[in-house]
């Protein structure tokens, strides 16, 4: 890891992820949360303050990101729910089949190497009648800006730890044995080929 990775990129990151417009989409699905909650790419914790402690019993990240730990926990101190965060790789989630209410996954997919690998992990750990909370920039409806999608992310893939500007969010939900049940999507204020966003829920495939 280089100096970039170490020092930079998780600023970078905790900066553009906790941006206004990013934060209301968070706000807008967080709250949903219930029972015992597994958030995939935990990060540096934008979502914990988004949580009701009313409704969310625990709450149990994974990121791969050592760098992001520390703001992570600082927030975690602020909320009045028990939040246990572990750097592992998202696609090998240490957990019993069926034993979380709730999955969250915001602004993942686009970085996870193998994103429907680690939804089906999801899928496994998610008990029967339990939701996968979902927001997540992705592939645009505009064929103009899809041809910049494609152009920019080997550009940006280094710069951004790994973001594609260009998957498939419904399509990467689908293969990882997810139907969504409720969805919403359309473009942030900023640039378009960053900017489209799925946000939503769903639940596991029968």
């Amino acid at each position: 890891m280089n100096f970039y990775e170490r020092h930079v990129l998780p600023h970078l990151i905790d900066c553009t992820c906790g941006l206004g417009q990013v934060m209301k989409t968070r706000a807008a699905i967080i709250p949903r949360a219930r029972g015992r909650v597994l958030e995939l790419g935990i990060g540096s914790g934008l979502n914990l303050s988004f949580y009701d402690p009313d409704r969310v019993e625990g709450i149990f990240g994974v990121d791969p990101s050592a760098e992001l730990e520390n703001k992570a926990r600082k927030r975690a101190a602020d909320i009045r729910i028990p939040v246990e965060m572990v750097p592992l790789i998202i696609e090998q989630i240490h957990a019993d089949s069926a034993s979380f209410d709730t999955v969250v996954t915001t602004y993942t997919l686009c970085t996870i190497p193998d994103a429907v690998s680690a939804l089906r992990e999801a899928r496994r750990v998610l008990k029967p009648g339990g939701e996968l909370l979902f927001s997540e920039h992705g592939i645009a409806p505009d064929a103009s800006v899809r041809r910049w999608q494609d152009r920019l992310t080997p550009v940006w893939k280094p710069f951004a730890g790994g973001c594609h500007l260009n998957r498939d969010i419904p399509a990467l939900l689908q293969a990882g044995g997810f139907r969504i049940a409720e969805m919403t999507k359309r473009y942030l204020p900023g640039p378009k080929p960053m900017t489209y966003v799925y946000t939503g829920v769903a639940v596991a495939a029968t």
